[in-house]
């Protein structure tokens, strides 16, 4: 898409108020610590990890902390705030993560290399903002549940958070950035 389609939309953004973890059903104490050891908390994401034509659409390695004793499984969803959308492009979804995890590697979140160990409902998109739209921020999200959803692989964002519904006991979150000029 051409650079003047993305600055005229500048002004046009889903917003933080829509991400998943704005949520009413999905809040719960903020005391897991999720970062990557390839980009600092609101840092540049780096290329490898962007999408299809401009990186090489990779989900970058993940780790955490604090997560709480009686949590049955963990939540991870990555979205974009910031695409010229009614609400934010959803880059990844994933449940059944096993509470004794304490990070994914690289790839594990893709759909070529996912990891067995996990349910990907959507395999990780990496960032491929419009170009010229601005920076992006794409928000990396975890929520640790204390009962397990047990839903089947493939489920909707909108049935993951039902389910996740008043089962939260901590969540975490990372954002980056990425921008196309």
């Amino acid at each position: 898409m051409a650079p003047f389609v993305g600055r005229a939309l500048k002004a046009v953004r889903a917003g933080e108020s829509k991400l998943s973890w704005t949520n009413p059903d999905l809040r719960g104490p903020e005391t897991i610590t999720l970062s990557s050891p390839v980009f600092a908390a609101d840092g540049s994401i780096p290329q490898r990890y962007a999408g299809r034509g401009v990186g090489d659409n990779i989900s970058p390695p993940l780790a955490w902390t604090g997560v709480p004793s009686g949590a049955a499984e963990l939540v991870l969803i990555i979205e974009d705030a910031d695409a010229p959308l009614p609400r934010p492009f959803v880059h990844c979804t994933a449940h059944g993560i096993p509470a004794d995890l304490d990070g994914l590697a690289e790839g594990a979140l893709s759909a070529a290399t996912a990891s067995p160990r996990i349910k990907i409902a959507r395999a990780y998109v990496g960032p491929r903002p419009v170009r010229g739209h601005g920076p992006h921020r794409y928000s990396f999200q975890i929520f640790a549940l204390g009962t397990a959803a047990g839903l089947p692989v493939k489920v909707s964002l909108k049935h993951l958070i039902a389910a996740a519904s008043g089962h939260v006991i901590s969540r975490g979150r990372l954002d980056g950035w990425f921008e196309l000029s």
